[in-house]
């Protein structure tokens, strides 16, 4: 069983490390938090030192891998981090019991599939990327490095997401779309044509916003 620190202990580092503990793969080393105090306690966990500290701590083996929980609000810094730390510490790809992962499909490093996820054969899924519950992710489709899909995002065959993308609550994504880097979908959201302008897109079918 490896020993798993995730960077963020807040509802998100929280979420992740409950989700870890039921893969059976993992147990929790505990938190690396700038906010908190080392050696202080978060649920039934200990921060572990500030994020400048994670490189030391590895060399002390103190933990095996590492996950970034960090939402969607700080996505500059989930993809900072990340590039900071790979490829010289390995990091956790999590995965779900209940979530399905056909076996030509290929999930990246540091990324995580909630409860009830299902991914599609050949689909490719990059690193750093979170996908909550509920969602569906259909055949030949790809998504880039550092994306955020929020719970129930539905994603169409074929369909090309970038790097950086945030899709919100319940966001539907029609077959043969690319979404272009830094890009985020509003709550139910209908894409039904390309995006290329970085944005917010909201409403049925989606429109830019700001």
């Amino acid at each position: 069983m490896k020993k798993l620190a995730i960077i963020g202990s807040g509802a998100l580092g929280i979420q992740v490390a409950w989700h870890a503990l039921s893969t059976g793969e993992y147990c929790i080393a505990g938190f690396f938090d700038d906010s908190k105090s080392e050696g202080s306690a978060v649920g039934n966990y200990q921060i572990l030192g500030a994020i400048d500290s994670v490189e030391s701590a590895f060399e002390h083996s103190v933990f095996d891998c590492l996950f970034i929980a960090i939402g969607y609000n700080h996505m500059t810094v989930r993809s900072e981090l990340f590039q900071r730390f790979y490829p010289r510490i390995p990091f956790a790809t999590i995965i779900h019991p209940t979530s399905f992962v056909d076996p030509s499909a290929s999930i990246g490093t540091g990324s995580i599939l909630y409860p009830g996820c299902i991914v599609d054969m050949n689909v490719s899924i990059g690193n750093n990327v979170l996908l909550n519950l509920n969602c569906t992710v259909a055949h030949d489709t790809s998504i880039g490095n550092h994306c955020f899909l929020s719970p129930s995002v539905s994603l169409a065959g074929f369909v090309q997401i970038a790097s950086n993308v945030v899709l919100g609550i319940g966001s539907i994504v029609i077959d043969s779309i690319i979404i272009s880097e830094n890009i985020r979908t509003g709550a139910g959201a209908v894409v039904t044509k390309s995006i290329q302008d970085k944005g917010l897109y909201v409403g049925i079918p989606a429109k830019k916003i700001k």
